[in-house]
């Protein structure tokens, strides 16, 4: 089967499933498992797919964006493992940024109470549990993003050029080696570039999900934040550890 023919097959089975095994290619298209790697490593730099472990799956559209409900419920103890692991980086008289998002708000059960700290966030959906926690904390103004309950706009980016970080903990929507960190929204992108902007340490916490994923607008490139992650290949930790420092956190 010539190469042409085995894309469009694959290309075809991912629009209809959002991901398949490399065996169940194999099979489709009589090839060997490593002319399926080849074909899948092809496609993923044109940017038609991102390689999975074992297989492949179909990139998001570029302008979705799952809602508060549908992200927190999605791969919930990686995140609580990256928030414990990003909290443990918190130290005594820390000035934080936390982005809103569903492994932010996770981050907040494993913040010290027992450390002076200061927090910031435009995250609405994670000032009652700061609260609860007895945690200084500052809330931004801004306009008020139903769908990821965050405050984006002029507004809130003024009033987080109030302040000055130690460390920022950011959520985002997308992760290429190429094109760096992206989010649907640019007012979301220009919130969170303003947040690194602010802060002497920069972390990204993100699930394996993320990685090959391009959204719409750019927030920054690779380099100019620290990932925090749950389980990844190791030829993306490869990939990506060129470009930026990468900590995997394990069981």
């Amino acid at each position: 089967m010539l190469t042409p023919e085995r894309h469009r097959i694959i290309l075809d089975v991912l629009k209809d499933k959002q991901s398949v095994k490399i065996q169940e290619l194999v099979d489709l298209t009589n090839s060997s498992e490593s002319t399926i790697r080849r074909d899948l490593t092809q496609l993923e730099e044109e940017k038609y797919l991102k390689r999975i472990h074992g297989g492949a799956a179909l990139l998001q559209g570029k302008l979705s964006e799952p809602n508060i409900i549908e992200k927190s419920a999605k791969n919930l103890h990686q995140k609580k493992l990256i928030a414990k692991e990003a909290a443990s980086s918190i130290e005594e008289g820390d000035c934080i940024f936390l982005d809103a998002g569903t492994t932010t708000l996770q981050m907040v059960e494993y913040l010290p109470t027992e450390k002076e700290l200061v927090v910031v966030t435009n995250g609405l959906t994670i000032i009652e549990p700061l609260m609860k926690k007895g945690l200084k904390t500052y809330l931004i103004g801004g306009f008020l993003k139903p769908i990821t309950g965050a405050m984006i706009g002029r507004g809130a980016l003024t009033s987080l050029e109030q302040y000055r970080f130690d460390k920022c903990f950011l959520g985002v929507n997308g992760i290429h080696h190429e094109l760096g960190y992206t989010t649907p929204d640019p007012e979301e992108a220009a919130l969170k570039l303003t947040a690194l902007r602010l802060s002497r340490e920069k972390y990204v916490l993100a699930d394996h999900t993320k990685f090959g994923e391009i959204a719409f607008s750019k927030i920054a490139h690779l380099s100019e934040a620290k990932i925090i992650t749950g389980y990844v290949d190791e030829d993306v930790l490869h990939q990506y550890g060129k470009n930026t420092a990468i900590k995997v956190v394990k069981e």
